[in-house]
């Protein structure tokens, strides 16, 4: 389906793609500030900035905005990640005028009252210890470091309790007046309305915000050296991470590793990883990998918790799937259903809106453009068993993996 784009004289691009059959409109501002935009000392801070968003306007209360949508049945939402942060909602198509003004509203004029930070700051701390109080997600949060070492990418999103009660109200808005630039934010709707309709609603508002232009670069990843790391918490499974840095968003072989990866341990049941680990020995409830991109990096990693009286064992079958990628390529019916099942998955995620809507954002902004799913599954089905297994051997080999580990005390 055809999407159009405007670019405002100010940078700031709106992208929009009309669907008929549905009832819901998608929307959301993207902006290119992430947690790796932080120093060391602000680390947690765009995070803190997502939550704050929703706690006070120039004219809305927290409970105003709070209750506007989710009054009318709709979703209003936010998340922040490495590079991004994103404020979005789901509404019915009648009510997207409000959403629309909404979403500009917390976007652009939050005020960050400071009792609602007090407020707010003991809700991150919960979250820090919930996320503490589970090793799936702490595991894959502490691998980050493990990986990225002393580097901004290897720091955990939330921040830390330091720099968490440290955060005053002058902080947020020295943190955006520095990494806010108006090229690098993005309007995206997929849904029931017209480009027209759309139009008419933001792009008065959206003109009137000043050209802005941020002096900040980000620090380049470059230097990783393969680190193993064991640690003992009060849990009863052992708990594995393996990985390493990958390709970057703009690597010609992105999507071939989506598909090994895919075959690795994907989130279908018949991928390698599940198959070895839990359908023969049943030494696992679940095990993943999973192939996350950055603009100048990326990572792959392999994720499992099991008994520790198993642990060895299944590490060692593990490591042995990984050199059967690098050492005997797929056969010809085992290649064309990897395929087939990688582009009947990405076929099934364009059916998901707000996803897509999420995805088109990011996509102009890493890359100035969509990526059409055609030319993708035409990348996939171009993809020979040798592209796999000279991957495999350039990112799987043992002694350039890390490892972290966590054992019950």
């Amino acid at each position: 389906m055809p999407y159009n784009i405007k670019e405002l004289a100010n940078g700031i691009r709106i992208i929009h793609q009309e669907i008929p059959h549905t009832r819901l409109v998608h929307c959301g501002f993207v902006l290119d500030i992430g947690s790796r935009d932080e120093k060391l000392e602000e680390a947690g801070l765009a995070h803190f900035w997502e939550h704050m968003a929703f706690k006070g306007t120039q004219k809305r209360k927290a409970f105003h905005i709070i209750n506007r949508l989710e009054s009318l049945g709709g979703e209003l939402n936010a998340y922040t990640t490495k590079e991004k942060v994103c404020f979005y909602s789901s509404v019915l198509k009648e009510h997207f005028k409000k959403s629309a003004e909404l979403l500009y509203d917390i976007t652009f004029h939050s005020t960050f009252p400071e009792k609602q930070i007090e407020k707010e700051r003991q809700v991150i701390l919960e979250e820090m210890a919930m996320y503490r109080d589970s090793p799936d997600d702490a595991i894959q949060d502490e691998f980050d470091e493990v990986v990225f070492q002393n580097h901004a990418l290897g720091r955990n999103i939330l921040g830390s309790e330091e720099t968490v009660t440290s955060f005053t109200q002058q902080d947020f808005f020295d943190f955006i007046a520095s990494r806010l630039d108006t090229e690098k934010i993005v309007f995206s709707v997929v849904g029931n309305i017209s480009f027209k309709k759309v139009l008419r609603q933001l792009e008065k508002p959206l003109e009137e915000i000043p050209t802005k232009r941020s002096l900040f670069s980000r620090s380049k990843f470059s230097k990783y050296k393969p680190l193993r790391k064991t640690l003992y918490k009060e849990i009863s499974q052992a708990h594995c991470a393996i990985g390493k840095p990958a390709y970057s968003i703009y690597h010609p072989k992105r999507f071939q590793l989506f598909l090994l990866n895919n075959i690795l341990g994907g989130p279908s049941m018949n991928s390698r990883l599940n198959l070895a680990l839990r359908e023969k020995y049943g030494y696992v409830y679940s095990v993943e990998s999973a192939y996350q991109v950055y603009t100048d990096t990326g990572f792959i990693g392999i994720f499992y918790g099991t008994e520790e009286k198993t642990f060895s064992k299944a590490q060692k079958i593990t490591l042995l799937e990984l050199k059967k990628l690098r050492e005997k390529k797929l056969g010809t019916m085992q290649l064309h259903m990897a395929k087939e099942q990688a582009i009947g998955q990405m076929a099934m995620a364009e059916e998901n809106y707000a996803a897509l809507m999420l995805v088109y954002a990011k996509s102009m902004l890493d890359k100035g453009y969509i990526e059409s799913l055609d030319s993708i599954f035409q990348t996939i089905r171009n993809t020979t068993s040798g592209d796999l297994q000279d991957i495999a051997q350039e990112l799987f080999q043992e002694d350039q993996l890390s490892f972290l580990t966590y054992l019950p005390k």
